[in-house]
């Protein structure tokens, strides 16, 4: 499949990962409808810093709704879904708001492109559905864990996007992407925590566990393995990992910080950043080997180039002051 001149839908626009997907989609030449959650303040999260703005369709609205993504769906080629509630900490304190939004959210969204006949779909997973590591690299066929009500969800709605393939034929493939990271990341992820606590002039850095380990890639590579995929026949019907096939502990990861950004600060432990002990992912690291050989895809970035170009997006000031780097956001 070719997008250019294709007319797509991105959920979750207004997101870190899908404000990237949206710029490139359209310097692919694809006609863009970004949605964005509806809110009194018709702020666009994201979109707001974008510089397409002008050249996208910016809709306002919830994947709760069944009615809304019929609606929004209509006369749209391909489907590009990563409208979700994705923090792990929050999830253990309202579980419940994950099942609506996650699964049901992408229940509506493939009954409504089933129903107007989209093209394909295109489902955002993640690898926390894997959970700790049972062996390494991770290939598609490792045992799902779901080791937080986070990953129990997207679990479920992975598992809802594909029932709409088997049963009903609709062109669905699963987007598995590792540790994104990158521009306008939310701070409550590792990576921003710790570059915006630096920036911000602090001394000691609140982290939680520093021992996972994870495979870390940039919002540009992913935001590409999401274009390939969906250009990809041959996907439909597969879930297929996103990832640099590179696994680092967080404890090296904060010192690779450090050393760009020329910083002597330590690390204390905040407890209240400490996952449950059988919820935390102790290990990731992706196999990619599939969409290697699907597409052809490989990273463009190393993580040390991803971080000179995140840290120089954090430390100008514009961007900083969107932080609350002394408030530790689930």
């Amino acid at each position: 499949m070719q997008l250019k001149g294709k007319k797509v839908l991105v959920t979750g626009a207004d997101g870190f990962i899908g404000s990237h997907l949206t710029e490139m989609l359209v310097k692919e030449g694809c006609k863009v409808s970004a949605l964005s959650y509806y809110n009194s303040f018709n702020y666009w999260g994201w979109l707001e810093d974008i510089d397409c703005l002008s050249e996208i369709e910016v809709l306002n609205g919830d994947v709760r709704d069944p009615h809304y993504c019929k609606k929004i769906t209509k006369d749209i080629d391909v489907v590009f879904h990563l409208a979700a509630l994705i923090a792990i900490p929050y999830s253990y304190v309202a579980p419940d708001s994950y099942v609506d939004t996650n699964v049901k959210g992408t229940l509506n969204i493939c009954q409504a492109a089933l129903d107007n006949g989209c093209e394909k779909v295109i489902n955002t997973s993640t690898s926390e559905v894997y959970g700790t590591a049972q062996y390494v690299p991770i290939n598609e066929k490792h045992p799902l864990q779901p080791q937080s009500p986070y990953s129990a969800s997207k679990i479920g709605a992975d598992s809802m996007a594909m029932s709409f393939f088997n049963s009903f034929e609709l062109p669905v493939t699963i987007v598995r992407p590792f540790n994104t990271y990158g521009p306008r990341q939310s701070n409550r992820a590792v990576i921003p925590t710790i570059i915006s606590q630096i920036a911000n002039g602090s001394k000691e850095i609140k982290v939680g566990d520093l021992t996972p380990t994870r495979d870390f890639n940039y919002c540009k590579d992913t935001a590409k393995g999401f274009i390939e995929l969906a250009k990809c026949d041959e996907a439909n019907g597969q879930t297929v990992n996103i990832g640099s096939n590179f696994e680092i502990s967080i404890h090296d990861t904060f010192n690779m910080i450090k050393d760009i950004m020329n910083s002597e600060v330590e690390f204390v432990r905040d407890e209240q950043r400490i996952r449950p002990g059988k919820s935390e992912v102790f290990r990731l690291w992706c196999d990619n080997t599939l969409i290697n050989q699907l597409t052809g895809f490989k990273p463009s970035y190393d993580l040390r180039k991803g971080l000179e170009e995140t840290i120089d997006w954090f430390t100008k000031t514009e961007n900083l002051s969107k932080y609350k780097t002394h408030i530790y956001n689930v």
